[in-house]
């Protein structure tokens, strides 16, 4: 376990459980959903080497040898990288990294989180070595629904397009019109700045540059705004993404 201790913030990053924040306190409200019996659905964890799913879990590498990637948590399909199943090495404080296995082989990962007044930064780096595969990262926060006081959490997202999700739940590729919630979609082109608001308790606004994000938002117990390089698919529709990514949780009262 790492733990940061700092002013009004009381953060945990258990290391064996993909170096997620296990726990993550401001002024005595809890901003993590706790584990709730799989590894997808609770905590804030970093996803890479790539960050959502990948039809089928099998990537290319540029001569087109096709490799298969592990597809345990959403059968056919690969999720979420490696990141958040691994166990992370502590390289320093609130800094850890993660050598990545094959087909990543040579690989790594590292993740900084960090509290600055009343944000904390969380940044992401792929460094690929030897390996030639498609990367691309993300993160994917679990914040509560309720806070124990307040209003349950609500999403302020705006975007002008997302992606068409065919039947398997996946991107399509075509941009259309963002239809209304509940979401577990894929956008682009944000307009503003996104946020999660416990009227009453609390707001949290999300400061990113990445191109991409996820919203979730059919869970009754949490919600997700995901910033990510590149959306899930990435690589089998033809799109890429940085390898290195931060982004700023600002944490302000909401009365």
């Amino acid at each position: 376990m790492q733990f940061i201790d700092d002013a009004e913030f009381q953060i945990a990053i258990d290391l064996d459980q993909g170096a997620r924040i296990a726990s993550l306190k401001w002024r005595d409200m809890e901003f993590s959903v706790g584990f709730r019996g799989e590894v997808p659905t609770w905590g804030w964890y970093a996803m890479a080497p790539w960050a959502g799913r990948i039809r089928n879990g099998i990537v290319k590498n540029p001569a087109g040898k096709e490799f298969q990637l592990p597809t345990n948590f959403d059968p056919p399909h690969a999720m979420h990288g490696f990141g958040y199943t691994s166990s992370w090495r502590e390289i320093g404080p609130g800094r850890s990294l993660l050598e990545l296995p094959e087909p990543y082989g040579g690989a790594t990962v590292e993740q900084t989180i960090e509290v600055l007044d009343d944000a904390i930064r969380w940044s992401l780096e792929y460094e690929p070595g030897n390996c030639d595969l498609p990367a691309w990262i993300g993160f994917h926060p679990w914040f509560p629904r309720d806070l124990g006081r307040g209003d349950s959490a609500e999403v302020e997202f705006k975007a002008h397009v997302m992606l068409e999700r065919a039947s398997d739940g996946l991107p399509t590729g075509k941009r259309i019109e963002p239809c209304k919630e509940p979401w577990d979609d894929i956008f682009t082109e944000v307009r503003g700045t996104p946020a999660v608001v416990w009227d009453g308790a609390a707001r949290i606004d999300i400061e990113c540059d990445t191109p991409w994000w996820v919203v979730y938002t059919e869970d009754s117990e949490g919600v997700c705004i995901e910033p990510q390089t590149a959306p899930p698919e990435a690589a089998n529709l033809g799109i890429t993404g940085e390898h290195y990514m931060e982004a700023l949780f600002v944490f302000s009262q909401d009365t």
